[in-house]
């Protein structure tokens, strides 16, 4: 573990169960770096912890609804994916799914220009990976967006 240093302007704080098994996880599937553990003596859980994900900070910790934190798997789930930007979404899925993640979408080229694929980790956060294959100008994405779209907006 490295002291940290800097603090970004924004960052995603993760609850999770079992933050250990996380930030393990999280090493092994996207290459994580830890940075700071707060560990309670007496229960072992983790109260705050920050890991490197691409040099960006993530930081976690325990459930803990006494706090207002409660993880994915408790809500049954979580309206927020986070995108992963890496050299090959294919060999990042592998990757993933070799040490527990889910597979959401399978890796496939996206008409905005990126290759892509979605998991679940075991804690229940979605991961979109993905890598650039294509420079798409607003206009020609747009373009797309409604001929594949048909004028649906989901509502």
């Amino acid at each position: 573990m490295s002291t940290p240093t800097n603090y970004p302007a924004f960052s995603p704080y993760l609850s999770v169960n079992n933050a250990a098994q996380a930030i393990e996880f999280y090493k092994a599937a996207f290459g994580a770096t830890e940075r700071l553990r707060l560990t309670d003596k007496a229960s072992g859980k983790i109260g705050h912890a920050e890991i490197l994900i691409g040099g960006n900070l993530v930081m976690l910790n325990d459930e803990n609804p006494q706090w207002g934190n409660k993880s994915p798997l408790t809500l049954s789930g979580s309206p927020i994916t986070f995108c992963l930007m890496v050299d090959n979404a294919d060999a990042a899925l592998e990757r993933a799914v070799s040490v527990g993640a889910t597979v959401l979408m399978p890796a496939s080229d996206q008409f905005y220009g990126f290759r892509s694929a979605s998991i679940a980790d075991p804690f229940g956060h979605q991961w979109m990976l993905q890598h650039e294959i294509e420079k798409v100008s607003p206009e020609e994405l747009q373009k797309r967006w409604s001929t594949m779209s048909g004028g649906c907006t989901g509502a």
